[in-house]
């Protein structure tokens, strides 16, 4: 199997799309897609981009990608957060999930980022086990909170 990864462009947002939705199916909620490839246009390519992207391509195909982006540690200083590595299906099993791994890896480690931070789902022993391989820690005392938006809304008007 012969692939590229590359930073990703403009062009390749339909297909990020098309991994992105492939990614909320496999993790049971493909309901929760909100976004558009419009929207990743214009957050991720504009003047301020609010993420940054890698793309695997096979003949002119986009068959994996990360998004991520920068944040900042009260306690470490610049960290990066993987929000997603996303391989297509069919791909998995052939390194092309261990070179978005190095390369957003390569990217923290150039800019000098103190860590680099992503969520994994429990259920998911594959990416668990890959991780750790990796020296990463998985952090079994912490947990994940989130605001919907709906939720959001209730509490500020409330206030």
């Amino acid at each position: 199997m012969s692939f590229i990864v590359r930073k990703g462009e403009k062009e390749d947002m339909k297909n990020v799309m098309r991994l992105i939705k492939e990614l909320a199916a496999f993790e049971k909620l493909p309901n929760e897609v909100e976004i558009s490839e419009a929207d990743l246009i214009k957050d991720g390519f504009s003047e301020h981009p609010k993420f940054m992207t890698f793309v695997a391509e096979e003949n002119h195909e986009i068959i994996g990608a990360t998004l991520f982006y920068e944040r900042y540690s009260t306690w470490k200083g610049r960290v990066i957060h993987l929000e997603d590595l996303i391989v297509t299906e069919q791909k998995r099993g052939f390194g092309v999930g261990m070179a978005l791994y190095t390369a957003i890896l390569k990217y923290a480690y150039d800019m000098g980022a103190k860590r680099v931070v992503w969520d994994v789902l429990d259920w998911n022993q594959n990416a668990i086990d890959f991780y750790k391989s990796t020296g990463a820690n998985v952090l079994e005392d912490w947990q994940v909170v989130h605001m919907r938006e709906d939720a959001l809304k209730k509490f500020i008007e409330t206030k």
